[in-house]
């Protein structure tokens, strides 16, 4: 495969060559898009939208008319983020999509009416559907997959009202030989679960407030007497990613239920992610532990803090190769996870490529921590060693205080053992993990040159800046980035970067009050202090970096209680020009004229959130803002002021600008107000999650995704 694949670059390098290299007809000759083979075309083609390729590429010539209806372009499909396409435009790319796609994904398109829907069922050889947060409604649902016998793979979420004694024996018939399934649960049931008998990878999301709109309490013991309880002969992989509440928890443990009785033979993943500290307790998590260890076969592993010991870890891991693995707020596995990954309790752990170990090393809400409780260079660099194909690493809510003292192989910084993991794409650090002591550094907020990490991002969840003087803090503090320097030597190719401070937690209510209850005290860690503006400076070096998290860092609010960073975040905003999101959360925020001036400069942002609990916003540079950048669907904005201003200006937008925006998400309230909880669950949840921080505690592998 390997060769075909090397055989075929080489042919279309000597082709790019001959059409636009040759320096004896270039000087004679203009070569266009025309004179390319096809299969150039075909991979530049690749890059471009369906909604683009089918409506208006296609238009230009006879060429490219055939070349964009080429079944390598249209057999895997996705429409999510397509926020310009409205009902008319889909309804027209499926007409064109039905003898082509086997593969399709409108996942997130949670503007597009049930009618539009509707017209799924004209792709007839589809495999691979993912509706997830589209409307979708157990009668509309049991008339598509009557449509589409060959489906193997499904998505959707399951609604209230949903009832499963209205699917059609055809429909039936479908979902019996389903092999994937994921279901985002928004009521309590077992959705289409018990219809799937082949299922060989579930895969859940428990979204169920515990009240109701009206404040009625939700109760799944319903479910308990129903006949039709979900059974996993087949099963291979199964994951459950949780919202708080313990309706959500209950439920979990009813789809757990069989597990208690009997582990299916082939399971080889299992991830259950339950946010908080207090898990519901499942008493057959052992001997499951147990069984995955025996198979040898285990790939993928998450348990909630409560169900696991070092002694049911032990027995997992023995004798298997994990490739993802997370021991999330887990301190009392820390000498087991190390032993197992470091003194031979896993038959290979360089097949190792996920490793979360957030919270692991914690010692909840403890003042006084000692050597036991940081992060060990010296370990790092052995698992570093050991575990050398690690791609993703997650050191969130752990500490790092650092001493000059070298360990036993050398090393002087935590960073420096870091630097070792050479395949590291994506890292999440505690911002004490950065610095070379507990002194706080002296902050310079006069120059107004902005850093080049920023020029070209795509995605900048969280800003909190300030402009960098390169002398002047070196002159001051010494060399205060020695062991980041060491870092972004040794893992150049890091495209995803967060840095989370000490006790940061969001002041959106949706994982309230389980996420306050899972980090310490905002301030505890002094050595999180040493971190400024010489760290966010030296970032520059990571050129393949596409999303940074910075949250909760010390650049915040001045004495005066304003935010001393605004001039360097305009400056910043001013030279993003790619920015598609922006979170921003800052209890001080004033998002006045200036502000969304130098937010307009972001021409291609889609996605914008603002947080600020003691806040103001000026309408009429919002509405400019809008106005300017066309491509924004989401404005949400959760800030100080009257409610009466925040509904007006919400008001003002929607009507100005969602006719020619179809998937527009306006959402302007005062935080502070009591029915904000509502506001929120009103949100479409593929939005929602965007903009509420999970404390990442989900640890989901990407390949475990069915499209």
């Amino acid at each position: 495969m390997s060769g075909t694949l090397t055989s075929v670059s080489e042919d279309m390098d000597r082709q790019i060559v001959q059409a636009v290299g040759d320096e004896d007809t270039m000087s004679s000759t203009s070569v266009g898009m025309s004179d390319l083979s096809d299969e150039i075309l075909l991979c530049i083609l690749r890059h471009v939208t369906v909604c683009d390729l089918l409506l208006n590429v296609a238009n230009v010539c006879h060429k490219l008319q055939t070349l964009c209806h080429d079944k390598t372009l249209l057999t895997h499909v996705s429409l999510s983020e397509e926020y310009l396409a409205d009902d008319q435009l889909v309804r027209q790319i499926l007409k064109q999509l039905a003898n082509h796609v086997q593969s399709l994904s409108l996942n997130g398109c949670y503007w597009l009416s049930g009618s539009t829907l509707d017209q799924l069922a004209r792709c007839r050889a589809v495999t691979h559907l993912d509706v997830t947060g589209c409307r979708l409604t157990s009668i509309r649902l049991s008339r598509l997959l009557s449509s589409l016998s060959s489906l193997r793979s499904l998505a959707f979420d399951v609604t209230a009202g949903f009832n499963s004694a209205q699917l059609s024996s055809e429909a039936v018939g479908s979902l019996s030989r389903l092999s994937e399934l994921r279901q985002t649960l928004l009521t309590p049931s077992y959705g289409v679960v018990p219809c799937c008998a082949q299922l060989r990878k579930l895969m859940l999301q428990f979204d169920i407030s515990d009240v109701t709109r009206e404040g009625v309490g939700v109760c799944c013991q319903l479910m308990v007497g129903q006949s039709s309880v979900p059974h996993y002969q087949q099963l291979e992989e199964f994951t459950a990613r949780l919202a708080p509440g313990e309706v959500n928890q209950t439920l979990l443990l009813l789809y757990l239920a069989v597990f208690s009785v009997h582990v299916p033979k082939r399971l080889r993943v299992f991830l259950v992610s339950i946010p908080g500290p207090n898990p519901a307790h499942w008493p057959a998590a052992p001997s499951l532990a147990q069984s995955l260890g025996q198979r040898g076969e285990l790939e993928a592993l998450q348990l909630p803090r409560s169900w696991l010991d070092s002694l049911s870890l032990k027995r997992a891991l023995e004798g298997n190769s994990p490739k993802h693995l997370s021991f999330s707020r887990c301190p009392s596995l820390w000498p087991q996870v190390f032993q197992s990954l470091l003194e031979g309790g896993v038959r290979d752990a360089k097949q190792l490529t996920s490793l979360n170990l957030s919270g692991i090393n914690q010692v909840l809400y403890s003042e006084c921590r000692n050597v036991d409780d940081h992060l060990v260079p010296g370990t790092m660099s052995r698992l570093a060693v050991g575990c050398s194909n690690i791609k993703q690493l997650n050191l969130m809510h752990t500490h790092y205080h650092h001493e000059h003292t070298p360990g036993p192989a050398g090393e002087t910084h935590l960073c420096g053992s870091l630097a070792k993991f050479r395949h590291l794409r994506s890292l999440t650090l505690p911002a004490c993990a950065l610095s070379d002591s507990s002194n706080s550094h002296h902050i310079s907020a006069n120059n107004t040159s902005p850093s080049p990490l920023f020029l070209g991002l795509k995605k900048v969840p969280r800003v909190g800046i300030q402009n960098h003087k390169p002398d002047s803090e070196s002159s001051l503090s010494g060399d205060t980035t020695s062991g980041l320097a060491q870092l972004l030597a040794g893992c150049p190719f890091l495209e995803t970067l967060e840095l989370i401070g000490p006790g940061f937690v969001s002041t959106l209510p949706r994982l309230e009050p389980c996420a306050r209850a899972s980090v310490e005290p905002r301030g505890m860690c002094a050595w999180a202090r040493g971190v400024g503006d010489a760290h966010l400076a030296a970032l520059e070096a990571l050129h393949r970096l596409r999303r940074l998290t910075l949250a909760g860092l010390p650049w915040g609010p001045a004495g005066d209680g304003t935010m001393n960073y605004t001039p360097a975040l305009l400056d910043t905003l001013k030279q993003c020009s790619q920015l598609q999101e922006l979170r921003l959360e800052q209890p001080h925020l004033n998002a006045n004229a200036s502000f969304f001036e130098a937010l307009s400069s972001c021409s291609r942002l889609r996605r914008l959130c603002l947080i600020s609990r003691s806040g103001t916003f000026d309408p009429s540079a919002t509405e400019t803002f809008m106005e300017r950048c066309c491509h924004v669907v989401m404005c949400h904005m959760f800030m100080g002021g009257t409610l009466v201003a925040c509904r007006t200006l919400q008001k003002v937008l929607l009507e100005r600008f969602s006719a020619e925006r179809s998937a527009l998400s306006v959402v302007i309230y005062p935080l502070q107000h009591e029915d904000l909880s509502s506001v929120i669950r009103d949100i479409p949840l593929t939005l929602l999650d965007r903009i509420t921080l999970f404390q990442s505690h989900v640890a989901q592998p990407p390949h475990l995704s069915p499209l």
